[in-house]
């Protein structure tokens, strides 16, 4: 399997590295927003894109095309993230190319989702929250990274 994991910098990322046991035996390409990253995924393909929120639109735009790109390359069976922006970039772009994707919010949001998990919640494959109180029909609690 053919997995693609997204996260942006700080908390994104290091939960994003918790998961990596989850996806052993599985070709496992990275992307993220600080190109110096790659020296912690020797190993794996690795792809930096840029940096964006919801605050800079046309950063936001970019991250989509980039994004957009390195998915229509690498032709995963599933993209995952951890959040933020570039995340749920990949995933509209990786559900426009009918992949599987899957939303981890962070543990950071303990009382509600993320916006990006909240918008992400409404068309991902999978949605997870790291928080059991905050699990719904359609977003599963399954424990969280630090545990």
């Amino acid at each position: 399997m053919k997995v693609i994991a997204i996260a942006s910098v700080g908390g994104h990322w290091v939960q994003l590295l918790r998961l990596r046991p989850a996806f052993e035996g599985s070709e496992l390409i990275f992307v993220s927003t600080k190109p110096d990253f790659a020296k912690m995924v020797e190993g794996s393909k690795f792809y930096a894109v840029a940096d964006a929120s919801r605050w800079d639109k046309m950063k936001l735009i970019k991250s989509f095309f980039d994004v957009f790109s390195i998915i229509r390359k690498e032709k995963p069976d599933v993209v995952i993230t951890t959040g933020a922006a570039p995340g749920l970039m990949g995933l509209i772009s990786a559900r426009i190319l009918g992949k599987r994707t899957i939303w981890v919010d962070s543990i950071a949001n303990v009382e509600e989702l993320s916006m990006s998990g909240k918008i992400a919640s409404k068309f991902a494959s999978r949605t997870y929250t790291q928080w059991p109180q905050l699990a719904t029909d359609k977003v599963l609690f399954a424990g969280n990274i630090l545990s």
